[in-house]
């Protein structure tokens, strides 16, 4: 099974700390933000290999980190890959959906994914969601009950039938349909992955993988699993200082 995290931003809304950085690389909580995903990856039955997508700016800080984790890593059966998706400057990226994309041509076909971004912190095991999915016939995203509309207006919210299926994602909107935040880790069959060049050939193709959730949701079931907990995205300076000083004080991954 494959685990895909996106890494390949470049981030210009947090200079000058990204400058010569990859947030994903950044320090929080004594560690780099894409070491506290690795932690709980690491720990997920089956998963025999991961994939981390940047681009040429910061490619090389990639592969120099790969090597200080490799022996973590691989020590677990678990192989490291380090992809490159070309992209020198922002207004070459691919997007999001486009390093999904680019990700899946490199991967072996037909296995359990979870794609995560590698600028997000979750405050709560991924294990059993991981549990679950893998158990179970259904892609699975997580849906994050939060009474904070402005959180609702600056992230993915889902909009669901009344067992669960994911029936549209709505990128960041103005009127949110629900009060579930859908963090940006995605548990995907290998039918709803292999969507991705489908998707990306059509006129509904955008950068952020929400339109591909919502896309997999018109041609596919995929369901939410409900957590009570948080998902920290390292988006703004203003949130890495506040994620900086919260897990300076408290412990990243919460159980209450």
């Amino acid at each position: 099974m494959n685990g895909i995290i996106l890494c390949a931003g470049f981030v210009t809304r947090m200079a000058p700390l990204t400058d010569d950085s990859p947030k994903a690389l950044l320090p929080v909580g004594g560690k780099a933000v894409i070491d506290h995903l690795i932690g709980q990856l690491l720990d997920f039955r089956g998963l025999d290999s991961i994939y981390v997508v940047t681009n040429e700016r910061f490619f090389e800080q990639f592969v120099e980190w790969g090597e200080t984790r490799s022996r973590a890593i691989t020590g677990r059966g678990i192989s490291l890959h380090i992809l490159n998706d070309g992209a020198d400057r922002p207004e070459r990226r691919l997007g999001a959906s486009g390093d999904l994309g680019f990700a899946v041509k490199h991967l072996r076909a037909g296995k359990d994914t979870v794609v995560a971004a590698g600028d997000n912190i979750f405050r709560f095991p991924l294990g059993p969601c991981w549990e679950k999915f893998v158990t179970d016939d259904k892609s699975l995203v997580l849906a994050l009950p939060t009474g904070d509309a402005r959180k609702l207006n600056r992230t993915g919210v889902l909009e669901l039938d009344d067992k669960g299926r994911v029936l549209a994602f709505h990128e960041k909107p103005e009127t949110p349909p629900s009060n579930l935040a859908c963090p940006a880790i995605y548990f995907l069959k290998p039918g709803a992955l292999g969507l991705i060049d489908e998707y990306l050939s059509s006129p509904e193709a955008r950068d952020e993988i929400g339109y591909f959730i919502s896309y997999i949701a018109g041609h596919s079931d995929i369901h939410a699993l409900r957590i009570e907990g948080e998902a920290i995205d390292i988006g703004t300076i203003e949130a890495y200082e506040k994620a900086k000083a919260m897990l300076s004080g408290e412990p990243v991954i919460r159980n209450d």
